[in-house]
């Protein structure tokens, strides 16, 4: 198994950032279907203020090409994708594989 550390800033607008979590808690079946044929196990997602971060942990096949094909294949990630830069605080055409930035780990207490 692996683990990913990402992070993304939100618009600084409290009503997108609660309309933000709100879709999230609600979900979609067909998002979090796509999620795991990618090969994602588990997926959480923290905020702090406009902050987000994404813990993923995947097989170890996962590779995030892969699911960046699968996502462009795939017309219901593509809408949530749309849907989801209105949120987001990067270019509205900006490429939704690459919104998410990978963070380094720095420190393992193993």
């Amino acid at each position: 198994m692996k683990q990913y550390c990402l992070t993304l800033d939100l618009r600084p607008d409290k009503d997108l950032i609660g309309e933000y979590v709100e879709l999230h808690r609600v979900g979609r079946p067909q998002i979090h279907k796509s999620i795991r044929e990618a090969g994602v196990l588990d997926m959480k997602i923290y905020l702090l203020h406009c902050r987000l971060v994404m813990i993923m942990e995947t097989t170890d096949e996962f590779t995030f090409e892969r699911k960046a094909a699968m996502d462009l294949a795939n017309p219901d990630v593509q809408e949530w994708e749309q849907l989801m830069s209105r949120f987001q605080n990067v270019e509205l055409d900006s490429d939704s594989t690459s919104r998410w930035q990978l963070m380094e780990k720095i420190f393992d207490l193993k």
